[in-house]
């Protein structure tokens, strides 16, 4: 399902979800209001990217939103007036959520807003992220939960770990090349691509 979002005091503006056209939307998915896919990126069933409260919510090129995957937002909008605090600033523009290019958001993950993924980041099973940013060539491993902190570029999150304080953010481990995972998000995204290219083939 593809539609716009409703007008509400939080919400001045009624918009269609931007997605281009080498993307695919599963039709058991749901991408609703101020949502930009960008080039190959695949949404698969059951997965919800609903733009109606915090807005904009992008998806960088190539990146991938698995099932059951849910990204969703705090208000950005208060009668007409921004909610700076619940918006991150990314290469030049403002976001509810913003994820980066080639990221895998696996099976059930929620990316809640005010959030951030950067490039080439793989998100495990499980995940949330809240009010949290997470760097570039990251492997969050299943079943974590990131609040209020900035993971640096090229960390590890064990799996089950909960972290919501800076230094233990700061603390987490760098993916070495004897990392077991280290090269997992480059897989996901090459079947995903994939998925989604030969799933619009198939469509016709």
């Amino acid at each position: 399902m593809i539609e716009k979002n409703v007008k509400t005091e939080f919400s001045a503006k009624v918009v269609e979800p931007a997605i281009d056209n080498s993307a695919y939307v599963h039709p058991l998915a749901a991408v609703i209001g101020n949502v930009i896919l960008g080039k190959n990126v695949m949404v698969a069933p059951f997965a919800a990217v609903r733009g109606d409260e915090g807005q904009p919510l992008f998806v960088g090129d190539d990146s991938n939103v698995q099932d059951g995957v849910i990204i969703h937002a705090l208000e950005t909008e208060h009668h007409g007036k921004p909610v700076e605090k619940n918006l991150f600033e990314v290469n030049g523009g403002k976001y509810a959520v913003y994820v980066g290019k080639r990221v895998s958001l696996a099976h059930q993950v929620q990316i809640h807003g005010p959030a951030v993924v950067m490039d080439d980041t793989f998100v495990g099973m499980k995940v949330l992220v809240f009010k949290a940013y997470v760097g570039r060539r990251c492997v969050i491993e299943p079943g974590c939960i990131l609040m209020g902190v900035k993971v640096p570029d090229g960390r590890i999150v064990p799996a089950g770990t909960v972290i919501k304080e800076q230094a233990a953010a700061d603390a987490l481990p760098r993916v070495t090349d004897d990392y077991p995972l280290k090269d997992l998000n480059k897989e996901v995204v090459h079947v995903n691509t994939s998925l989604a290219r030969e799933y619009n083939k198939a469509k016709g």
